[in-house]
């Protein structure tokens, strides 16, 4: 893989997975953000087997591969560069990272071991109000337990109905619930039902806080729950937040378990 990116627009896509990977951790490659180029964009993908985040950025591709690099080291390298173009390329075994004066060599893990996220299809979609997602959310954190004994209270119940949307949390001594109304199409008439982690809504809450006011709306998709920012502009690149997702038929993560197993969850 050999490309060219600009510092800020590769800063800002890094940003993102800042949350979610973990320097220590006991599966190694889950420190690591994968990165795949092709055609004219950059794509990136970090998990740490509960919460997954996908996004992506126009660079100049000389040559499309895929490799993984530490997220938070990689970051941090990037963060301290000039404002310039940044080369990253593949270098006997390692990545070769250069901007301006500064040249770097980062050692990579096998792109082979970084678990598979399943794909959804044949699922119905919805479009949601950003507006009214963020406020659900802010309104509903604070009730979600921490206490790993009872995981299926560590989270927050999302319930999708043609005429509104509902989000409720509790941790068995307080409760919160909000609803808010919404236009469906007549054939929505499926109620849709998926529990979001708490990291997840914290990863989400953020990730609306920050994102370009473009994006409106924010799109849904079940059976595998997935939470994609609707980009109007062309010119404003991509990003795709995917969350709590099941796994497909024979996946499995390095651990062997499913990502959407609670026990799974780092």
């Amino acid at each position: 893989m050999e490309l060219v990116v600009r510092k800020n627009d590769l800063l800002r896509e890094l940003q993102l997975f800042q949350g979610i990977v973990e320097r220590k951790n006991t599966i190694p490659i889950l420190a690591n953000v994968l990165m795949e180029a092709m055609g004219d964009q950059l794509s990136f993908l970090a998990t740490d087997l509960e919460v997954g985040l996908r996004s992506k950025c126009a660079a100049s591709i000389a040559k499309s591969g895929a490799l993984t690099l530490p997220a938070k080291k990689f970051y941090e390298i990037v963060k301290s560069l000039p404002e310039t173009d940044i080369r990253i390329a593949e270098d006997k075994g390692g990545v070769k990272v250069a901007a301006d004066r500064f040249d770097s060599r980062m050692q990579t893990l096998p792109r082979e071991d970084f678990p598979t996220l399943p794909e959804s299809g044949g699922a119905s979609s919805a479009t949601l109000p950003r507006s009214a997602i963020k406020e659900m959310v802010e309104k509903t954190q604070f009730a979600i337990t921490g206490e790993d004994t009872r995981y299926f209270l560590n989270g927050a119940l999302f319930v999708l109905r043609p005429e509104a949307m509902s989000l409720v949390a509790t941790d068995g001594h307080r409760l919160a619930l909000v609803t808010v109304t919404r236009d469906g199409k007549p054939d929505d008439a499926e109620e849709v039902k998926a529990i979001l982690p708490k990291k997840t809504l914290g990863e989400l809450a953020r990730l609306l806080q920050e994102g370009d006011p473009a994006c409106s709306d924010a799109g849904l998709r079940t059976p595998d729950f997935v939470i994609r920012r609707v980009q109007p502009r062309a010119s404003v690149p991509g990003r795709c937040c995917v969350r709590r997702r099941r796994a497909a038929s024979g996946s499995r993560t390095p651990s062997g378990r499913s990502p959407a197993d609670p026990r799974s969850a780092c």
